[in-house]
């Protein structure tokens, strides 16, 4: 499996000019109204106990709270429904600041599963305090339903209903994920053999 690219390659590829063939902004969190219609869904909904949701830093979009895992609990993630037609590009770009603990962005397509919607997910590493910008490529999300695996969905970008973001590391504590911004890229024909 490939894995995100992080800061240090993202920076690499700025200095040779080969970051990307191109980018689409889907969002950049610089004021209040920016945050505008991101929800919180925990897992207070299943009778777990944490707490968690969206606000807005002077940084960007801040996804905080405390992860339980109580009363069979463990996630908590933050979304915005909203339809995406995203097909002619490869992926997608954070830029985001952690603390360190592992994260999902969480697309859902028009895909379904005994009529639900499918979740497709790509982990990505946060670094303490830093900022770091990590690439997900489409082709690295993995199709679940409620936590089960599925076979035969693949994600098809140009039907995205849903947008998100979640943390279900299995380790109860605070968190705080802030995101400065959500892009769209086309990968560089000439970094594919790096990954």
């Amino acid at each position: 499996m490939r894995k995100p690219l992080l800061t240090l390659a993202f920076a690499s590829q700025i200095a040779l000019g080969h970051a990307t063939a191109e980018t689409r902004t889907l969002h950049q969190f610089n004021n209040p109204e920016t945050t505008a219609g991101w929800q919180a869904v925990n897992d207070g909904v299943m009778g777990g106990r944490s707490s968690g949701g969206p606000d807005f830093c002077k940084d960007g979009l801040r996804f905080s709270g405390k992860l339980s895992l109580e009363n069979n609990g463990g996630f908590s993630s933050i979304r915005k429904q909203e339809r995406l037609e995203l097909s002619r590009f490869d992926g997608i770009r954070l830029k985001v600041r952690g603390d360190g603990r592992e994260y999902q962005l969480r697309l859902n397509t028009d895909a379904r599963f005994r009529g639900w919607p499918v979740s497709y997910s790509g982990s990505f590493q946060t670094s303490p305090g830093k900022w770091v910008v990590v690439d997900i490529p489409f082709a690295d999300l993995k199709p679940a339903f409620r936590g089960m695996k599925l076979r035969n969905k693949p994600f098809q970008p140009g039907n995205i209903e849903m947008l998100g973001f979640m943390l279900a590391d299995k380790k109860p504590g605070a968190f705080t994920l802030d995101i400065e911004s959500i892009q769209a890229y086309q990968a560089d024909p000439e970094l594919t053999d790096l990954r």
